[in-house]
Order: structure tokens, then C-alpha cells, then sequence
């Protein structure tokens, strides 16, 4: 059993929390998936006001539904396509305030009304992304996307195969 202490104070706290709990959790384990189920729940139970943290592994030329934490999801997404997509297609994270507003948006959840994509990239090499949902409108913020950003540099070479 883990038990963190994660900081309620500022998200810069928080991330950095988050980072030390997550290397904690995943620094030795070589198996992705039990790293990508880990780093999920972890953001799930930490993260405020989401319905949904998961990813979807680059798998041959789409992307393909991996461990996630909240209701059943899209299986096979595209590049391209919907939030997850472009962000895998461009490699850059998604930042989006109002999902409704987003062109070619993939509802797995109604409740959803903004997104955090953040595309893990190792060695030049896409790995999948970190997929973040909320029913909060404009809940994430460019702190919220430097924070995602940077626990996903460090397990991008714990899940890449």
C-alpha cells in the first residue's frame, strides 16, 4: 500500500508532489502498463474536479484506450481526430477550455466539458498521451499543462517499450 502526502496548497505544490509520488511509484518497474495504472489512480485521487485520467497508447498508426481511471472510454482514436488525436498528431499539448467549442471533438463522457492532452514523446518517438477530463468548464490552466507536462517526462522512459 502507498500513502503520499500530497500538498492542498498551490498547484505549484501540488505538481511537484505529484512528480516526487509519482518517480516514487514507478522508479524500478519496468512494466508500462502497471506504471501508466499507476500514474492514473495517482492523478485521479489528486487532481481536483476531473471525470476522467487515462492513456491511450500509440499502438501502429492510431491510438488505443490504456490504463485510465473514471467511466468506459473510446477504444480507437485516430490521429488526428478529437482532442486526444491532435494532440498526437501535432505533439502538442491540448489545452481546451470548452470541448463543445473544439472541431471534430469525440464525447466518451457528456459530463466532459474540458480537456488536458498531453503527448508522450521519447526519444523523437510518440509513446501514447495523458488524457484529462473535467466537468468543470476552463478547469485546467498553462499551470495545470506545465505540471502534466512534466510528470510526463519522467514516465515517458518508464512506459516506453
Amino acid at each position: 500500500m502507498y500513502s503520499f502526502d500530497i500538498a492542498a496548497g498551490s498547484k505549484a505544490e501540488l505538481y511537484r508532489d505529484l512528480h516526487a509520488a509519482l518517480d516514487a511509484l514507478t522508479a524500478g518497474e519496468p512494466d508500462a502498463i502497471a506504471n501508466m495504472a499507476n500514474a492514473a489512480a495517482l492523478i485521479g485521487q489528486y487532481l481536483p474536479d476531473l471525470n476522467w485520467s487515462g492513456f491511450y497508447r500509440m499502438v501502429g498508426s492510431e491510438l488505443v484506450l490504456g490504463p485510465f481511471q473514471g467511466k468506459a472510454a473510446c477504444i480507437r482514436i485516430p490521429l488526428g481526430r478529437g482532442v486526444c488525436g491532435t494532440a498526437a498528431e501535432t505533439r502538442e499539448t491540448q489545452l481546451v477550455e470548452d470541448v463543445h467549442a473544439f472541431p471534430g471533438h469525440i464525447a466518451c463522457d457528456a459530463a466532459s466539458r474540458s480537456e488536458l492532452v498531453v503527448p508522450i514523446v521519447v526519444e523523437g518517438r510518440l509513446i501514447g498521451v495523458l488524457d484529462l477530463d473535467s466537468p468543470e468548464p476552463a478547469r485546467f490552466d498553462a499551470e495545470d499543462a506545465a505540471g502534466c507536462e512534466a510528470l510526463m517526462s519522467l514516465l515517458g522512459p518508464r512506459i516506453a517499450a
